[in-house]
């Protein structure tokens, strides 16, 4: 193989990685799959898409090996095939962020309106946990808390929310969390608990980015759905 072959060959496998986040609706499969395993139907529903769309997606990033499945039953089930293709999804993130002006418009437009606050940052929230003076609430669907969540975080779906308001004592600040900085599920939380009259805030960032740090993270079979 001479040089140049090499060369093609070796970039037509990095762009076809590349291409695989290529769509929106496939980003976002990958960042629920961050949380955990989820079966097609729920990955599906979790993108406001069709079965039938949703595992055309899943077959492309199985096919660049970014995805791995199984079948229990007549269910498919998906997971991430390894942690750097959540770094893979962190990095287009980052540098997105960082070059695309369009992407920070968006995000202050919603986060804005939404909670209107400064969301906290992973180091304030380590440090007021150690003083014990906040909640870590987990706004997720439970499956996703059951997957794996930052230790010492309490789970209440951001749809059950309000049912179950008497759980968090009054007296004391709640971070939410979500899957990431730009899931809306935490913002909808705090905007629900300020117009409740608690204290309030989003973490900046998500479970996903807390694992990846190093930082405390627990499963549901170290401890009970709190």
């Amino acid at each position: 193989m001479k040089s140049r072959e090499f060369k093609d060959a070796v970039y037509e496998q990095l762009a076809r990685v590349a291409s695989a986040f290529s769509t929106p609706k496939r980003v976002e499969l990958i960042e629920i799959l961050a949380q955990g395993e989820r079966n097609v139907e729920s990955l599906a529903l979790g993108t406001d898409q069709s079965v039938a769309n949703a595992s055309r997606h899943l077959q492309v990033l199985r096919g660049v090996g970014l995805v791995a499945s199984w079948k229990v039953g007549l269910q498919v089930f998906y997971r991430l095939s390894g942690p750097e293709v959540v770094d893979g999804y962190q990095v287009l993130r980052h540098i997105a962020e960082a070059r695309v002006a369009e992407l920070g418009r968006v995000a202050r437009e919603y986060f804005d309106s939404e909670d209107g606050l400064v969301p906290m940052a992973r180091e304030e929230l380590i440090e007021r946990v150690r003083t014990g003076d906040v909640i870590i609430l987990d706004v997720r669907p439970a499956m996703e808390y059951r997957s794996g969540h930052i230790a010492g975080a309490i789970s209440i779906p951001v749809e059950q929310l309000e049912k179950q308001l008497a759980r968090l004592p009054p007296d004391r600040e709640v971070v939410a969390y979500c899957r990431g900085p730009y899931c809306v599920l935490a913002a909808e939380a705090v905007r629900l608990l300020r117009d409740k009259g608690y204290r309030a805030v989003r973490l900046a960032e998500g479970y996903p980015e807390w694992k990846s740090a190093g930082l405390a993270v627990q499963t549901s079979a170290q401890e009970g759905l709190v």
